[in-house]
């Protein structure tokens, strides 16, 4: 049986400097660290809205309950047509949404019936009513009627004892409204993810202090609050902590005691690395890479104490980057979805040269838009990666893989959809 790698065996073995790890083998590394949340609750339906499956949801009953009709039109017994030839038949009744035919349907008759209506006993096949002439209650019918037509079978899109949807699947408005036909008022789902992250650096102010001489204002706990946020975690929000070692040790045992993830931005590159490698190893098991991308190359993962952790970088461009190729998926996956879904990709025509060198994938910010039947993009502008502007304006990646360099104007690359993603 081979043994498992470690946390640990991951910095050695993908060299933290100078060789930087792809993004793909940096994503798979993680996704072997990750098992759901323990914690179920049981929820009303409408609270559930945003949580996770944590059973098997099975249909106490089949769907549709009855045999009924998929279209207006006419009920009647197909043996009773003439093989290539129009007939003639007698309306004996009608069949409405929730207000069956009652009675029986004889040779030659058949039954007024609507939209969802019960078909009735002995029918089996439905014709709409544009393909049908009315004369009071005499109702002629145009040869080519097929056996089963408009017709739709207990059970046919579900039937009762199946599972009507898998455990780890968001529950979206869709599936609340698949719980409600089903007669489900209650369902089983795992906890909320609970995420603890701060900010570190000296330069960095909270909003409502003023500014010093060489200080910022912390932008990336506001957009890791956002992203969380959506993603329906329980957010923790511990302020920004300066760059002292008994308070980044207080922070970070503080954190892994109360949250599933720790998150925290600033504090992995290389200048810092060393440092906050040291104090890191001390509460747990975390390794540091350099991933070849752009922006966001620093990047530390691992676990102190039981919690997951992620260390971004300090720019604000180079977090949300990160985040969404990394974070996402992860608390995802912690959260109980299965299958993660991917995020959507398309292919776009770009409007303008792109100057990069291979050896890394760069996910330029850009604006994908519909022009003559053909998707385009653009980028945001300036690049940089404190250039938060870039991503306010983008909603899309541009996606420019390792092997790939200089992009020409008109070329076919491929883009990242973030709306809809977080």
């Amino acid at each position: 049986m081979t043994k498992p790698l470690t946390i640990t065996e991951a910095s050695c073995a993908d060299d933290y400097d100078p060789n930087s790890m792809p993004v793909a083998k940096a994503r798979a590394f993680i996704h072997t660290f990750l098992s759901p949340v323990k914690g179920i609750a049981r929820l009303p339906l409408r609270s559930s809205l945003g949580r996770v499956l944590a059973e098997d949801i099975i249909s106490p009953v089949n769907v549709p309950a009855h045999i009924n009709s998929a279209m207006d039109g006419w009920a009647l017994r197909f043996e009773d047509l003439a093989a290539n030839a129009s007939a003639t038949f007698t309306e004996v009744g009608t069949s409405f949404a929730g207000q069956p035919f009652v009675g029986a349907v004889g040779k030659g008759q058949c039954v007024r019936i609507f939209t969802g209506g019960v078909v009735p006993e002995g029918c089996d096949a439905v014709v709409m009513q544009e393909k049908a002439q009315a004369t009071g209650k005499s109702i002629t019918f145009s040869a080519g009627v097929k056996h089963g037509q408009n017709v739709r079978y207990a059970g046919e899109d579900l039937k009762a004892g199946a599972v009507a949807l898998a455990k780890g699947r968001l529950v979206r408005p869709a599936e609340l409204g698949l719980l409600a036909s089903l007669g489900i008022g209650e369902i089983g789902v795992y906890r909320p993810l609970r995420v603890v992250f701060f900010s570190t650096g000296d330069e960095l102010v909270s909003i409502g202090s003023p500014l010093g001489e060489g200080q910022i204002y912390d932008s990336n706990r506001y957009t890791l609050h956002g992203m969380l946020t959506r993603m329906g975690c329980e957010v923790i929000d511990m302020g920004v902590v300066r760059d002292d070692p008994a308070l980044l040790e207080s922070a970070f045992h503080e954190a892994s005691e109360i949250g599933d993830v720790v998150i925290t931005s600033g504090g992995v590159s290389v200048g810092e690395a060393d440092y906050v490698k040291q104090l890191l190893t001390k509460l747990g098991e975390v390794v540091f890479w350099k991933i070849a991308m752009k922006p966001g190359r620093p990047l530390a993962y691992g676990k102190i104490g039981k919690a997951h952790f992620f260390g971004l970088p300090g720019n604000p461009v180079s977090v949300m980057v990160t985040f969404y190729q990394f974070v996402r998926d992860a608390l995802l996956t912690l959260q109980g979805v299965n299958p993660v879904p991917a995020q959507p990709l398309l292919k776009a025509i770009c409007t303008s040269a792109i100057k990069k060198a291979p050896g890394r994938t760069e996910f330029q910010r850009g604006v994908l838009y519909l022009e003559d039947g053909f998707y385009k993009v653009r980028t945001t502008g300036e690049q940089g990666s404190g250039i938060l502007k870039s991503m306010s304006d983008a909603n899309c990646f541009i996606m420019l893989h390792d092997h790939v360099g200089n992009i020409d104007a008109g070329a076919t690359v491929e883009v990242q959809v973030l709306e809809g993603v977080i």
